[in-house]
């Protein structure tokens, strides 16, 4: 008989920083292959919208919970109404985050820590909850951190040092709550995303300026399309990948291969 390795159906994915953009591409992916969707971020009115959306087009359940990843009780609060509403939680993709760029020697203490926040400890307070409250108790669980090929190397054309900070800090944070909870049969895994065009991002990728520097700098000379980070994001959700665990998973046309 044939299998589905990448059958999600009857699992629960929490997404965060689902309002728009890349979280809701890969939630629409989870929710292709039957997993129900939990939509995270700090927009109620869009979360709902998201979630709406999904269950509509996908015939699963989706949820819209609003959650501050900073926000410690927040976040506690979250994960306990998504067991409640579900009594699981199989897959998290801890998506939420935020992007300061100027100058070095001109970043306040204010970016620095507000990016720490989100990017970082945000990650982590999420992890830590639904690892606590449902993976570890279930012994099983798929952790997947959405980091930045920025998280592994610098730059020269965007100044923005709390970012390459703290998507590096998410890079080892993955490897670290690998060794940590891989006897809970929950693996941990990082994908870093290149240059991809979302509502945010669409004016600066269209700039000549970054039209030149995808050509000099990305091997596939442009930058990531709607739905390229699908497969990555399916294959670490699934039993496909029981065995792959503390990878760092560049998705980026080869701009890291340089």
């Amino acid at each position: 008989m044939a299998k589905n390795y990448f059958d999600l159906s009857g699992q629960v994915a929490i997404v965060t920083g689902a309002s728009g953009g890349l979280g809701v591409q890969m939630a629409k992916a989870l929710a292709n292959q039957g997993a129900n969707i939990v939509v995270m971020a700090r927009r109620k009115e869009k979360v709902d919208e998201v979630a709406a959306q999904i269950s509509k087009d996908f015939g699963v359940k989706a949820l819209g919970i609003k959650c501050d990843i900073t926000d410690t009780a927040n976040v506690d609060a979250a994960v306990d109404e998504v067991i409640k509403e579900f009594g699981r939680i199989d897959i998290l993709i801890n998506n939420a985050g935020t992007g300061a760029v100027a100058p070095a020697e001109d970043v306040t203490d204010e970016q620095f820590d507000n990016e720490m926040q989100i990017d970082l400890f945000g990650s982590f307070k999420v992890a830590r909850a639904v690892a606590k409250k449902a993976m570890i108790p279930a012994k099983y669980g798929r952790v997947i951190n959405i980091s930045s090929m920025y998280g592994m190397v610098g730059n020269k054309i965007a100044g923005s040092a709390p970012y390459h900070a703290a998507k590096g800090g998410v890079v080892n944070l993955t490897r670290a709550l690998a060794a940590e909870w891989g006897k809970y049969g929950i693996t941990v895994n990082a994908i870093c995303p290149g240059y991809f065009y979302t509502p945010l991002t669409q004016e600066t990728l269209d700039s000549e300026f970054f039209q030149q520097n995808a050509k000099t700098m990305i091997p596939m000379e442009r930058y990531g399309n709607e739905g390229e980070l699908d497969s990555a994001t399916i294959f670490l959700s699934s039993a496909a990948s029981t065995y792959v665990t503390g990878v760092i998973l560049p998705v980026d046309g080869g701009y890291t291969c340089m």
